[in-house]
């Protein structure tokens, strides 16, 4: 008997067939990672659920949000990312996770205190820090808890928070908006409380500065759940007794595992790719459906965006289950689902972009949605599936960078200075050719005739950017049917295993 598995206890070395704890902690253990995910995205989608009043407070252009928006969070998401990643695969997971979640959550209650343009900007690069510690430890922290069979289904439910997330920031934050700063006040006042916020003027708060407040301080609380209920599992626990288990991997011994595994490079530029038109598109969904349908921040939140992401949610899930269903015949099928997903939601979003018949856009937009969050999953499987156990959160993270760059930082800024280009156009070939995009956004000493031209002309410009930006997916569908050639030969564990 090896020195290894002297000390190996028999439950240890069956952990690739039990995972580790019992059963229902495995569970909670799940959950509660998948709230963690959940609450990463609440605090993340706040800005494009909140976009429209943004830009109406400082008289933002679409190019310059889509920059709010996506470069400055992108960047140092990316750039704290791998350092985060690299200490989880040295260091007590569970204290890093709750460490960054105390950060991401004050951060963006200092989103609604912001000044102004600068402020809100440096913010959210608060932000992107505490939120780079997120999803590489608790990744990590999946592979050791389950063993390889089950690891596409939880990692399918941890891939949920993206889409829950969602749907939470759209409940709370989109009515939450469109509350006036008095009618705030008053309800503290009415349930007793108004008293310990006596030194702020409510009449000249608005409800978007409320919202990041509000739903961003909650935070605090969930970390210090986790600190005292969440076990720091050993490291490869659930890896198959043949599996390599090397204590600690630097990002040169990580660099120098994915250097012979195409299909992870190709995964991640697909995935990035579906991160460009995802962000994109969830940036400027609330705008669009105001500007398009004359819908209000509340309206468009509880009517589309809540709804949808619950779709979002749920296509996750199916990407995931129809992954551990399809794999034993066809084992690239982690792979496979997403790249025809993608193929799928093409037409649907175009055509909820021009439905004019709302329950059409709900419809259309329903499906595409089920069928582009199929990779979310998928991108988790292989990026940590590729690469040993003592890699696997610095793999995520370096997954994370070119999703990041690419979705996060360049998905925004695209649709917003495609937006602007096309409005531009629009506004030329109007009857009013003198006006510009800054004027329409001023709105200073425009005549009712000239603001409903500006009103048309960005909204169309708005959908034709948003309806270029998705066909984007033919190519990410084509990087994941390039992955699946190579998945089989460069999968860790047996993708088939039973």
């Amino acid at each position: 008997m090896s020195d290894a598995a002297i000390g190996q206890s028999d439950e240890e070395s069956h952990g690739h067939l039990t995972g580790y704890g019992s059963k229902g902690y495995r569970s909670y253990v799940l959950i509660a990672l998948m709230v963690v995910y959940t609450l990463n995205f609440i605090d993340r989608n706040l800005m494009g659920v909140l976009a429209q009043p943004i830009i109406n407070s400082f008289g933002l252009t679409d190019a310059q949000f889509g920059f709010l928006a996506g470069w400055p969070f992108a960047l140092f998401y990316a750039v704290m990312g791998l350092p985060i990643a690299m200490a989880a695969d040295k260091f007590n997971r569970v204290h890093i996770i709750v460490i960054c979640i105390t950060l991401w959550s004050i951060m963006t209650a200092m989103c609604g205190l912001a000044a102004g343009f600068l402020a809100l900007l440096v913010f959210r690069v608060g932000v992107a820090i505490g939120e780079a510690g997120c999803t590489p430890p608790a990744n990590s922290i999946i592979g050791d808890y389950y063993p390889p069979k089950s690891r596409a289904t939880a990692l399918g439910i941890y891939s949920m928070g993206v889409t829950i997330g969602g749907v939470l920031a759209y409940l709370f934050a989109g009515p939450i908006a469109e509350m006036e700063g008095a009618a705030f006040g008053a309800w503290l006042d009415g349930i007793g409380i108004g008293g310990l916020f006596s030194g702020i003027n409510w009449e000249t708060t608005e409800g978007w500065r409320i919202a990041f407040v509000v739903i961003g301080l909650p935070g605090v609380l969930i970390a210090a759940i986790l600190l005292f209920t969440i076990k720091e599992p050993p490291r490869g626990y659930s890896d198959p007794p043949s599996a390599n288990k090397v204590e600690k991997a630097g990002l040169k011994d990580t660099l120098k595992e994915l250097s012979g595994k195409p299909s992870f490079w190709w995964m991640a530029i697909g995935a990035a790719l579906v991160a460009f038109v995802g962000y994109g598109l969830f940036t400027f969904q609330i705008p669009f459906l105001m500007r398009e349908h004359g819908l209000g921040v509340r309206e468009a939140s509880l009517r589309f965006g809540a709804p949808l992401s619950a779709l979002g949610a749920l296509g996750t899930f199916l990407g995931g289950y129809l992954t551990e269903k399809l794999t034993k015949r066809l084992p690239t099928a982690v792979a496979w689902v997403p790249a025809i997903g993608l193929l799928i939601a093409i037409p649907m979003y175009i055509g909820a972009f021009y439905a004019t018949d709302l329950r059409l856009v709900f419809a259309f937009w329903a499906v595409g949605g089920l069928c582009h969050y199929a990779y979310l999953g998928a991108q988790y499987n292989i990026g940590q599936g590729v690469v040993s156990s003592r890699s696997r959160a610095t793999a995520i993270a370096i997954l994370l960078i070119i999703v990041s760059i690419i979705g996060n930082g360049v998905g925004p800024q695209f649709v917003g200075i495609v937006s602007d280009m096309f409005t531009g156009a629009n506004l030329n070939g109007s009857v009013f050719p003198e006006l510009t995009k800054a004027m329409c956004a001023a709105k200073d000493g425009l005549s009712a005739e000239q603001l409903t031209v500006c009103a048309k002309a960005t909204s169309t410009g708005l959908k034709q950017s948003i309806s270029v930006t998705v066909c984007w997916f033919f190519l990410a569908s084509f990087c994941f049917i390039m992955s699946a050639r190579t998945l089989k030969r460069d999968f860790v564990a047996d993708l088939g295993a039973a």
